[in-house]
């Protein structure tokens, strides 16, 4: 889709328990390491049980609805997503000092010449990123991009006439939607595919500290499938796979990040390398038990240039009582860069107020 190694163009469609984000992973010291269920309607003779009387009538979906044979699709798409690998080397109390521990994740191909969706969480800290195509091809990939507020990142490939996704519109997605899932369970398992459907739509979910709004989906999700797509019915692309809930009990609480929400990050992950769009504090922060405390402060950032020091607590922002780091980047994700905020903050048991001007990573 894209030649010369430019940007590609994004094709589109016409508009209670542990928080698992799917990365398998396995330390070693010192060493390298169908849906098939659809609505099925029924018509009901009218019958009297225990005394309720059952309403007589046709079902609000008119006639039959057969269970939805998905082979087509997944022939059709499957070669879109690949498997990927990774080695990271990290120091620990191992005897050796270091450790190399390795990854797997999958991630879906968004141009012809090698440009690939994954999530930050699979390639965070690789010292090496592997691929594998679904034609067995195995290539080195480099990292172009990472966002981790949005658990986005996109690799790159050396490969030409790869098979490309086509993006659909997750904004016309209703719930109830055929939801298919591709990736590569275990680390081991590339090409697996999983069916459902869309359960639940702009699903507002705290991940390390990062508010982001997902699909809901009831297709099988398992460590490994992060990174990798999730189609509807058409075979359009629709989400990118990034998180499961998991405890006992639960089932079918996959989640997907919605991929009209994905392309402007991806295209300015593919540009700048960051997203650098986006209004940063410029501070890092600390959840103590009595509040949000600046544990450091960015020299020429936001908080840098309203005063802000290390050891402030943040009481308010923006007019909002602050209670998580959480809260927090969600009120900040509101701005743009150059607005004006106020802020509330308590240091040396005094508190007082302070206006933030905005800036932007390459303001910093």
């Amino acid at each position: 889709m894209n030649q010369n190694n430019q940007p590609p163009q994004f094709r589109k469609k016409s508009s209670a328990g542990k928080w698992i984000l799917g990365l398998v992973c396995a330390g070693l010291i010192g060493g390298a390491a169908g849906y098939g269920g659809a609505l099925l309607a029924q018509n009901t003779d009218s019958q009297q049980q225990s005394g309720v009387n059952i309403t007589q009538g046709q079902s609000p979906i008119s006639g039959r609805t057969e269970a939805v044979d998905v082979t087509d699709v997944v022939d059709a798409v499957r070669p879109t997503v690949v498997e990927i690998t990774t080695e990271s080397v990290s120091s620990g109390n191992s005897l050796f000092g270091q450790y190399v521990s390795q990854g797997a994740g999958s991630g879906v191909i968004m141009s012809s010449d090698g440009y690939i969706i994954t999530n930050n969480h699979v390639v965070e800290g690789a010292r090496t990123i592997a691929v594998r195509t679904a034609d067995g091809s195995e290539y080195e990939a480099k990292l172009v991009g990472t966002d981790p507020s949005t658990d986005l990142a996109v690799i790159k490939v050396e490969a030409q006439n790869l098979q490309a996704a086509t993006f659909g519109n997750s904004n016309d997605l209703k719930v109830g939607s055929v939801a298919i899932a591709i990736g590569n369970p275990l680390g081991s398992l590339g090409g697996t595919v999983t069916t459902g459907i869309i359960s639940a739509l702009d699903r507002e979910i705290v991940i390390d500290n990062e508010t982001m709004t997902l699909l809901q989906t009831d297709a099988a999700i398992n460590p490994g499938n992060s990174g990798g797509g999730l189609f509807d019915a058409s075979g359009n692309l629709i989400g990118i796979v990034n998180a499961k809930q998991s405890a006992t009990g639960i089932e079918g609480l996959g989640f997907a990040i919605p991929i009209s929400d994905a392309v402007d990050v991806l295209q300015e992950l593919i540009e700048k390398g960051a997203v650098t769009s986006r209004p940063l504090l410029g501070v890092s922060l600390q959840e103590m038990k009595d509040g949000i405390y600046i544990m450091q402060v960015s020299q020429g950032g936001s908080a840098d240039g309203a005063g802000l020091e290390t050891g402030d607590r943040i009481v308010s922002f923006d007019g909002t009582e602050i209670s998580s780091v959480a809260q927090l980047k969600q009120l900040l994700r509101k701005h743009k860069i150059g607005d004006t905020v106020t802020m509330e903050v308590e240091r040396n048991g005094r508190q007082g107020t302070v206006d933030v001007q905005l800036k932007g990573q390459d303001q910093n």
